[in-house]
């Protein structure tokens, strides 16, 4: 083996993201186990799928489409936003890189062909603690009461979801963002629900 073979040998293996297809997606939804199962939302040309391969494996995939609704709990239009609708990884730490992939490389390229401000990804206020979101910058604009009701798309019961948003001005993201006393009474009440729930 010549030096610069010993060289390149020691080259971490390599990293990329890129385009996925729907069937690599929910394969590693499905076996990654994530909360919300299969992406099934219907593709009218306005959803966009990446995957962070290690090395040729899959380690991470992410899922965006346009908003389902006319405007979301956030007050935004299809318009103004779009949604990151999955984040899922083989292990956490990969989710914050595909996270932070995400925002520097397919946020501003789908904003730019469509005119969107707004990323927004909702994420389940009694699952998740928004450090992903969070430790990325991104502002916790809204919250949507969901577990009440029931998805009549998908059968599933609701559930209470935060609302995250990414917009690439500070400035913009700190007028979403809600206020923090706000947040604390809603995470009491959804705290005290789950005492609730667990003594009963």
């Amino acid at each position: 083996m010549t030096a610069h073979d010993k060289a390149l040998s020691l080259l971490p293996p390599l990293v990329d993201f890129d385009v996925i297809d729907l069937d690599d997606l929910n394969r590693c939804l499905t076996d990654w186990e994530h909360k919300m199962g299969p992406w099934t939302r219907p593709d009218y040309g306005d959803q966009w799928l990446f995957g962070l391969r290690h090395d040729g494996r899959l380690v991470a995939v992410t899922a965006s489409c346009a908003l389902m609704t006319p405007r979301c709990a956030a007050g935004l239009s299809r318009a103004e936003a779009f949604e990151l609708g999955r984040v899922c990884a083989i292990a956490p730490d990969w989710c914050r890189v595909a996270v932070r992939l995400w925002r520097m490389s397919v946020y501003p390229a789908i904003s730019a062909a469509r005119g969107y401000q707004w990323g927004i990804s909702y994420q389940d206020a009694l699952l998740h603690s928004g450090d992903l979101y969070r430790h990325d910058g991104w502002a916790r604009i809204a919250f949507a009461r969901g577990s009440s009701s029931t998805d009549q798309r998908t059968g599933r019961k609701g559930r209470d979801k935060w609302i995250w948003g990414w917009h690439p001005d500070p400035a913009a993201r700190r007028a979403a963002q809600l206020p923090q006393a706000t947040v604390d009474a809603i995470q009491a009440r959804l705290d005290a629900r789950q005492e609730t729930a667990r003594a009963a």
